[in-house]
This record gives structure tokens, sequence and C-alpha cells, in this order.
């Protein structure tokens, strides 16, 4: 049994007590596909007695319809609870289950083998203290096995239990398990663990995994539970710098004031002087308010209100620390990145970052190398695929209070989130922030954009003329610009083929330089705006993405995009160029339309039909727009 009856049947609230103050314990199985790991975790609830009646039943009833071990009782499917993992035999998704024994209490993540799920078991090993890495006996430390072991380690888990699993299919032989022990200590000798444990075991019969197997008596080592009772995982954590991220400002009343989270790590104490970043704004700790009443101690894990001695802005995102210890603030970063989505990570691409409680927008500005998870090795690479992990520079709209991974796993990591879906498309880990972060600061000028306009009499706006190739947006661009000269207005015309000679000529038409493209034409069309321009910019862009990233640079109505809307069969027939006939044959890659895709506007301000529109009414159409929204009545011109 995991727990004493007689305490629970003598005194029920003495045992609930004992089970208060336990410490926890969460730990992570990984490894390669059809390694044991879902029946390891089954093996565990199973023999610690903490399965419900019913539930057996129905695992019982299952396994005859859907189970893998013939007449056995199929363990694995106490964790496999999707439809699809109990038909197809695997782990799909990330399954946690909770239990406990006298001496501790679990949280156990079943994460899945397969390739393509890698994703989800970076996300269970994220939280884990402890990683249990099977290996099928038979087939010793596999690619998986190398990955998972790499990714456990960049996530800084520090115990690894190397879970030899289905020993019982060759005998229990001693020399398979030593060898197995020594190519998995040999491959992970620079992965940074403190520890390394190897069981021999069978998940299946549970040889050594509460309780020490007759068959593997030339072992002198911890069963699994045994091992997951004793770890000690908890004084490093205590001894870390005391952080709180700030969650929630508590204002119930007038006079009450208080900031809740969840401490992420250290401990804090009533009378402790602190630090808010990235105010940099002091006081001391007043109370320690929590659901059961105030504290005088509040410790790594727990939910707490702290409320202070004086009256200091701080908001959601900012990060309570003690004035021994701050964190440090950057806004650019270098980053391990583990890449979650099937569309590629593109440097120059815009994303959003999350770390604790804080979003800001992000731009990977370089993708330095590529990891190759057979050896570890830095391989240079453009992109990064699905399930890859790369070494990337960081770029952040605001600074942020972080702390190195290494140092502090809870402020020290981050997701990626894409901008137009919201789906969380990367995880990273914070290494280090870049010098240049700290020593360049935004220079303020006398002289500013109202000051520009005033004195052109015009307010700046950007022109944003996207569509295919050949459908007419230089030419259009070409006649608002003419026009805005005709009547004495302050204008100026970025073309796309224009800036390849200069500012962009280290660009090819990759889709990542495509990004980078559109980057550095948003970033000099800001500053042609804030000159009190009215600035057009002639590009194909295809990506929304983009689009949205140079509106975003902008203020609230000085973007305006312009969709000249031409069908390609129109495009390619008005091909003077004989660029599409080139793409065609194969000649040029990566051409919109043709090899590219073009992503049109959803909603933009102006749509140009020019199969029903001559350039010349587009470019009055243009001009009337601006012209009815005021753009050239400012200051009494």
């Amino acid at each position: 049994m995991a727990h004493h009856d007689e305490l629970i049947a003598s005194d029920i609230h003495a045992y609930l007590r004992a089970q208060e103050n336990k410490s926890y314990l969460r730990f992570i199985t990984c490894g390669s596909v059809d390694d044991g790991k879902s029946t390891l975790i089954g093996r565990l609830l199973y023999d610690s007695k903490l399965i419900y009646e019913d539930q057996l039943a129905t695992i019982e009833k299952d396994s005859k319809k859907s189970g893998t071990q013939g007449d056995k009782i199929d363990l694995a499917l106490l964790v496999d609870g999707l439809a699809a993992e109990r038909e197809q035999g695997i782990t799909i998704d990330v399954a946690y289950r909770f239990f406990s024994t006298d001496k501790r209490k679990f949280i156990v993540a079943d994460t899945p083998g397969h390739v393509q799920y890698t994703r989800n078991m970076a996300t269970g090993a994220s939280t884990a203290d402890v990683a249990v890495l099977l290996i099928d006996a038979r087939y010793g430390v596999q690619e998986q096995t190398r990955r998972h072991s790499f990714i456990a380690s960049l996530l800084g888990i520090r115990h690894v239990v190397v879970a030899v699993n289905k020993m019982d299919l060759l005998d229990f032989d001693q020399r398979t398990f030593n060898d197995i022990d020594a190519s998995f200590r040999e491959f992970a000798a620079d992965l940074g663990f403190d520890e390394i444990t190897c069981i021999p075991m069978s998940a299946l019969d549970g040889d050594n995994v509460i309780t020490p197997s007759l068959n593997t008596n030339w072992y002198n080592g911890p069963t699994l539970l045994s091992y997951l009772e004793s770890v000690d995982v908890e004084t490093a954590s205590l001894d870390a710098p005391f952080r709180l991220p700030v969650q929630w400002v508590n204002r119930p009343n007038l006079d009450f004031r208080g900031f809740s989270g969840t401490i992420a790590s250290g401990k804090i104490a009533v009378g402790d002087d602190v630090i808010v970043s990235p105010s940099g704004k002091r006081s001391s700790v007043k109370e320690i308010v929590t659901f059961d009443g105030n504290r005088e101690l509040a410790r790594q894990d727990m939910a707490i209100t702290l409320t202070l001695t004086d009256e200091i802005d701080i908001s959601r995102g900012d990060v309570i620390c003690k004035t021994d210890a701050p964190a440090e603030q950057a806004d650019q970063f270098q980053a391990h990145v583990i890449w979650m989505s099937e569309q590629k990570l593109y440097p120059g691409r815009e994303y959003l970052l999350k770390t604790t409680n804080k979003t800001v927008p992000a731009r990977v500005s370089k993708l330095k190398h590529r990891v190759d998870i057979n050896n570890f090795s830095e391989v240079s690479a453009n992109t990064l695929d699905l399930n890859e992990i790369g070494t990337v520079t960081l770029s952040l709209s605001a600074p942020i209070a972080f702390d190195s991974y290494a140092d502090n796993r809870a402020t020290g990591a981050f997701i990626l989130i894409d901008r137009q879906t919201h789906e969380t498309i990367g995880a990273g880990m914070l290494d280090f922030s870049l010098r240049r972060a700290k020593n360049v600061v935004w220079q303020d000028q006398d002289v500013n954009k109202s000051a520009r306009s005033d004195q052109k009499g015009q307010k700046p706006a950007l022109l944003w003329f996207t569509g295919l190739s050949g459908s007419g947006k230089s030419t259009i661009a070409n006649l608002v610009d003419k026009r805005l000269m005709d009547m004495g207005r302050h204008a100026y015309t970025l073309d796309g083929d224009n800036v390849r000679h200069g500012l962009n000529r280290d660009l090819n038409f990759s889709k990542a330089d495509r990004i980078e493209n559109i980057r550095r034409i948003g970033e000099v069309a800001k500053l042609m705006v804030d000159a009190g321009l009215i600035t057009m910019a002639s590009f194909i862009s295809p990506y929304r993405a983009e689009r949205q990233m140079a509106r975003e640079l902008l203020e609230v109505g000085e973007f305006i995009e312009i969709h000249v809307d031409t069908p390609l069969a129109v495009a390619e027939a008005r091909d003077v160029k004989g660029l599409y006939a080139r793409a065609r044959a194969g000649e040029i890659k990566n051409f919109t339309g043709i090899d590219s895709e073009y992503e049109p506007p959803v909603d933009p301000e102006i749509v140009v039909d020019t199969v029903k529109m001559s350039a010349e009414e587009a470019a009055d159409m243009v001009i009337e727009y601006l012209s009815d929204r005021g753009f050239f009545n400012v200051g009494g011109s």
C-alpha cells in the first residue's frame, strides 16, 4: 500500500495534514516510441494501489478490446486517454497523473515518443525536476533517446533515470544492461546532468519499479520508486533569488492594495526589502497574504499576495525581487528555441514573446545555427522546421525582466506566439542579454513628427501598395507621387526594384529574405513618416504578417494598405519583363504566384481593381481618400 491505512481510519485530520506537508516531485517519462512509458506509469499507479475499482474494471475491459498484452491487463491504457492513442497503441498528448506515497507526492507527465510529437515532450519537460528516460533493452540508445536527452538538458533537468526496460525479453542479461549504461553515459557526458541513475526493469511485470526484482540479483541500485522518493530537487530552488511575477494588482477596496502571483523561485519574509523590475522602485514587505491567512514566510510555488510599506507603481507583468539579487533587464538576447510549428521559423518575422506574465512583440533577428541532434554539432541554417532546435538572436519591442534560464527556469523561459493565429509555435530558453541592448537608448529630439507635419501642412502617411508582380503597383504609386508633387505636397516613393540596388542588395528571393526585405522597408518608411512625408511603398509584400508588422510600426491611421488586385492571368499577360514566363520554365525560383504564395489583404483601406479601372483612375481614388480624411488640411493649409 502507498499509505498507512491505520492513520486514515484513526485520525483523518492528521492524515490530511501529513499529506499537505509532503514535498512535491514533478517528473517526466520520455524516450523512443513503444519503449513502455505509459505502461511504466500504469505499473506505478497499479502497484501503489491508487486505482479505483471501477477504473480497474474499465481498464480490464478495454484491455480485451484494444490492449497489446494478450491476456494480461494493459496498464498503458491508464494514461493513454485519447481514443486515437488506444486505437494506435501510442501516446499522442501529454498525460499528467497525480499519485502519492508515504514519503512524497508526485505529478508525472507521460509524453509521446514519436518524433512528430516532440513539441509535446518539451511541454511536459518544461516543469519537470526529473526525467525518466526509457530505453528498450533490445535496441539501446536511439535517435529519439538522444533528442529527448538533449531537450531535457536544455530545459534544465539535472536528474535523469535511465530506465532500461523490457529486460524480461532478454532474460535480464547483465551485459546488455551494462553496455546500454556505458553507451548512454558516454553520449550524455557533455549534457550537464548532475546525476544519471540506470535501472534495469520490466515495466510490464513490475521488476525494479516499486520492489527489487529477484531476476536482477546482480543489480544493487535503487528501484524507480525509491529513487523518486529520495532524490533532492528542492534545495537549489529555495536557494535561488526571490522572483514574484505579478499576475494581478489586487485592489478590492480603498484600504487594500496588494500584488498577487505565484512565487517563481526563492522565498520571501515579512520585512524583506524588495525592488520592482523594470521600474526600479523599492519598498519592503508589509504582509504576505494567502488563501489560508497571513504568513511570515512564503516559498517557491506558493500563490501569495504581497502588500508593501510604500505606495509604488506596480503593474501586471512586473517582477518583484529582493534588493540583494534583482533580475536583469534587456530587450535583446541570445536564446535557444525549440520550434513547435509546421510553419517554418523565418528570421525577420515578428512574433509575440511571452515570459512569466508579460507579452511583448519580438523578432528573431538572426538564426545563428541549428543543432544536429545526433552529435550536437552546430549546423548553418536559414530556417527551423518542426521539432528542430536552434540558437537565435531575439530583439524585443520593450525590455523585460529576466534571468538566464541556466539560473532560473521560471524567469528564463519563454514561448513564441504567432501574431495571426495566436498559436504557440516555439518554446525557448534565454541564454544571456546582448551588451548592445543595455547601451542603446532612444534619443529624443526637439523637432518631432508633429512639428514637421505642421511645417509641411500635411499629415504623414505610409501608402502601402501590395499585389502580384505586374499588377501595376509601381505605375499607380508613381502617378500618386506626381499628383502630390503637383499639389505642392511632400512625398517620396520606395520601390521594390529600386531598394534592391542598394539597401537590400544583399537579399535574394527566398522566403526568409523576403521577410527581411519588408522588415527593413517598414523601418525605413517609419523614419520617412516621422519626417512628415507622405510615403509610397510599392512592394509585392506577399505575407500578411510582414504587412501587419509594418502597420504596427506606425500610429493608428498612418498606414494605408492598398491592394492592387489583379488576377494572375492578367498579370502574366502584362508581363513586359518576361518574368512569369521564366518562372513557368523553372528559370526563376520562389516567384510569387507561381511557386511562392501570395496572401491577399483581408481588410485593406483601398482596393484597386485594375481590370475595371485605369492607373490614372486608381491614382485619383488614392488622392481622394487622402483628401477626404484630412491629410492635406494641417496647420491652416
